[in-house]
């Protein structure tokens, strides 16, 4: 059959090449080719024909044996080329070779779905974004959220029934959960509407919840937060999602945390970070000055001759580790706060007073001098 190319060369193999290698070539070529990927082109469907064509030919080993030996001439006899048993549809080759890989096989892969679920279903997942204060945040907090969401409907018990168990088959899809449509050569299917795939109807639906066996109501969940939280972390309260329709298992709940910022201290992970004011007087002469902190007030000693911008380290007065390790640290930083206004007696005492110091009791200035010597003539 001079028509026809040579099914080796079709599928991109040497004569040689093992099953596997064959099949590696088909599944790849395939997916190119396949009409769904390539809709209204008439060369990519001639193509996949071919190719299934030449796979369902090399793929079995008698076949093959046959095709080495004679060529296309081994399955031309009467009925025009249905020797050995004939050649499958191409579609059926594509749903043999797919169906494992890609778990629902050819009808998932491509928008299908055809498997009929359970009449009881779970219910969904929901999500509730919960802010915190940094205090809460760490020391742990009890919430009561207010959601609105499925619950089991008590008129029917959850069966969505007036009896509890009157169930038809949906008359829409025939009891199999889905709606099948034709497009040309491919078929297409969805999950029933009317069902929602479960293939069944309530004979009789409860008159409160019109058969879902759920309701949707505003309730009340207690939830506790544990110490050493962050913005981003998730909590599961399980069984706190939708209810199920007709009778199937509820859902989860899932809180995300957004913790506020604070006006006072800065988290970075479970160290805390603040800046406190201290007079000059204080930092030339030393001292003690509060420092707020997660627990209430501390105190920090200030050496004599402290800078504006030294970090005192609190250990363990920052955040809760939500592990249960070790607590963070809290580091304080100093500014020291000059006054804005002097008055003329005051002013005279300053002048005074540096004036006494001299330019030798200045650390910072002299360091600063002393580098710059480096780069400028001073």
């Amino acid at each position: 059959m001079p028509d026809k190319r040579d099914y080796y060369e079709v599928l991109g193999v040497a004569k040689t090449a093992a099953a596997d290698e064959i099949k590696k070539a088909y599944r790849k070529l395939a997916m190119q080719w396949h009409p769904d990927k390539n809709q209204g082109n008439k060369d990519a469907e001639e193509k996949f024909k071919e190719l299934g064509e030449a796979y369902d030919v090399l793929s079995d080993a008698d076949k093959r044996a046959a095709y080495d030996r004679y060529g296309h001439s081994a399955f031309t006899g009467p009925g025009g080329g249905g020797g050995a048993g004939g050649f499958h549809d191409p579609m059926d080759l594509f749903r043999e070779v797919f169906g494992g890989a890609f778990g629902g096989g050819f009808e998932d892969m491509f928008g299908g779905g055809g498997r009929r679920k359970s009449g009881k279903q779970r219910g969904s997942d929901l999500r509730y974004d919960l802010q915190l204060t940094l205090e809460e945040a760490a020391k742990g907090v009890e919430k009561e959220l207010s959601i609105e969401r499925f619950v089991a409907c008590e008129t029917c018990n959850n069966t969505g029934s007036k009896s509890g168990s009157g169930t038809k088959k949906c008359t829409s899809c025939g009891g199999r959960g889905v709606i099948t449509r034709s497009a040309g050569i491919f078929v297409q299917q969805s999950e029933c509407p009317a069902c929602h795939g479960t293939g069944e109807l309530i004979s009789d639906p409860c008159d409160t919840c019109r058969g879902e066996g759920r309701v949707q109501k505003e309730t009340n969940i207690k939830i506790r937060i544990p110490a050493g939280v962050d913005t981003g972390t998730r909590l599961r309260s399980s069984g706190n999602g939708d209810s199920g329709l007709r009778g199937g298992p509820p859902g989860d709940l899932y809180v995300f945390l957004i913790i506020k910022k604070h006006d006072f201290f800065e988290r970075k992970g479970n160290d805390m970070f603040c800046e406190v004011p201290i007079s000059f007087a204080t930092a030339a002469l030393g001292g003690e000055t509060k420092v707020p902190t997660l627990d209430g007030n501390s105190s920090i000693k200030i050496p004599t001759g402290t800078q504006g911008g030294t970090v005192f380290r609190l250990k363990e007065k920052g955040m809760s580790n939500l592990s249960g390790g070790r607590r963070g640290d809290l580091h304080v930083t100093v500014q020291v706060e000059v006054p804005t206004k002097l008055n003329n007696a005051q002013q005279d005492k300053l002048r005074e007073f540096a004036e006494s110091i001299g330019d030798k009791n200045k650390p910072m200035e002299g360091s600063f001098f002393d580098k710059a010597k480096r780069f400028f003539d001073l």
